[in-house]
């Protein structure tokens, strides 16, 4: 996939990962939460990296998902 492509979900990524939250971020970007979780599992496949961990608690980042946060972050 090329880069112009995964803007928009790298966007989406940083978002749920800074606020750690998809209810959150789906606020924040005017998403429904199933927008905001098809958009991630679509980042994740296009990357075969399972980014992020989701549970009811919130979100928490795996290692290949601090990684990109980190180098989204520049």
């Amino acid at each position: 996939m090329n880069n112009i492509k995964l803007a928009p979900l790298l966007l989406v990524f940083a978002e749920v990962a800074t606020k750690r939250s998809y209810t959150a971020a789906a606020k924040k970007l005017g998403l429904s939460k199933s927008a905001i979780s098809q958009q991630i599992k679509r980042l994740e496949q296009d990357l075969g990296q399972q980014l992020l961990i989701r549970s009811t608690r919130g979100v928490v980042l795996t290692a290949a998902g601090e990684t990109l946060l980190a180098r989204s972050e520049y």
